[in-house]
């Protein structure tokens, strides 16, 4: 017998609980490995010097550069990334009703990707910190409505219009992108920073990238919590949800734009990290069922675990080098998305 605590099953509750012993876990290893051997009593120092009250004994300035300055916020952009784009994808699969929908598949990420490269090439973003997630937002945004309204008809979008027109828009804005980048050439160092970033990943991501891709975090995440049982409504078709109260083009609305912040926002700090908002929402939204109250934390913590699993992974996999981040994820995604277009031949909803 399943015990409900405020709506909210005992299930949901142990994979939350799952998820957390995952994140920490990914995390900690994070903390400890890597190309320079530390000792496990000095990485516990330096945490605790920054994170605990009280006097410490001084850390080894070192260990406390490559632990607090490099692992720790790399470790913590990755679990902002992950969060970021599963709760985007989670979202979009609802508002489209299918499980193919999501921003890499859509060209909500190579929008947002163009969006941040074109402040990158310009200088844009040397002079303003906030040009590039600002820059990617509206990228994201941009793409998201143009594809939106190349597929949705009669206030249905079919999966199969949506793939066509992402695919499109995503070969599109893949060559605007590689002009941007030809057109920068000439600096050899930033264009090669571009193209590297083109393949997503958090290699020397610091603080101010999790500054910077905080206030994206939180307004995306706001306004998914808020528009939870829109979407829940939505579900059951737009006329049922119009009947009971549900402002639908308001709804719509909301959705999309959190999901091109948050989208917009990761992409900025992590370049194009592939399918995490395809698999993650997918996966959860089987073992938790379609309603979002439980839908969308649950994807959030587990693309955070995820992704911070898969860079643990892209930087030990082949050590001392590193895979690109959006490489593994992508070995991990494009099978997962070829299995869902053969499970789900022509138009796929997801019914409660």
């Amino acid at each position: 017998m399943r015990v409900a605590f405020g709506g909210y099953r005992a299930g949901f509750w142990w994979y939350m609980a799952a998820g957390l012993a995952l994140l920490l876990t990914f995390a900690g290893i994070g903390l400890f490995r890597g190309s320079v051997p530390l000792d496990g009593r000095d990485v516990l120092a330096v945490l605790a010097r920054h994170l605990l009250p009280g006097e410490h004994d001084p850390a080894d300035p070192r260990v406390d550069a490559i632990v607090w300055s490099l692992r720790a916020p790399r470790v913590v952009v990755a679990a902002m990334v992950g969060g970021c784009l599963a709760l985007a994808g989670a979202q979009m699969q609802g508002l489209f009703r299918n499980p193919l929908a999501s921003p890499g598949i859509v060209g909500t990420s190579t929008g947002a990707a163009t969006g941040a490269v074109f402040a990158l090439t310009f200088g844009l973003a040397g002079g303003f910190l906030l040009a590039a997630p600002l820059f990617a937002v509206a990228g994201a945004i941009l793409s998201l409505l143009i594809v939106t309204r190349i597929a949705t008809r009669d206030g249905y979008t079919p999966v199969t219009t949506l793939l066509l027109a992402g695919v499109a828009l995503n070969a599109l804005l893949a060559a605007v992108n590689s002009w941007l980048i030809a057109r920068s050439w000439e600096q050899y160092e930033a264009a090669r920073r571009i193209a590297y970033w083109m393949m997503g990943g958090v290699t020397d991501r610091g603080w101010v990238h999790a500054g910077m891709l905080l206030p994206g975090m939180v307004v995306g995440c706001a306004i998914a919590v808020w528009f939870a049982r829109d979407l829940d409504l939505l579900l059951e078709g737009e006329e049922v949800a119009a009947s009971l109260g549900v402002d639908i083009e308001r709804a719509k609305r909301a959705v999309l734009w959190s999901a091109a912040i948050l989208t917009g926002s990761a992409v900025a700090v992590s370049g194009v990290v592939g399918f995490v908002g395809l698999v993650v929402p997918h996966l959860v939204r089987l073992l938790l069922g379609p309603v979002h109250r439980r839908l969308l934390p649950a994807a959030f913590l587990t693309g955070a675990w995820f992704v911070v699993g898969a860079d643990l992974l892209a930087r030990t996999v082949a050590a001392p080098q590193e895979v690109f981040l959006g490489v593994v994820t992508a070995f991990v995604g494009a099978p997962f998305f070829l299995f869902l277009l053969v499970r789900h031949e022509g138009e796929v909803a997801v019914s409660r």
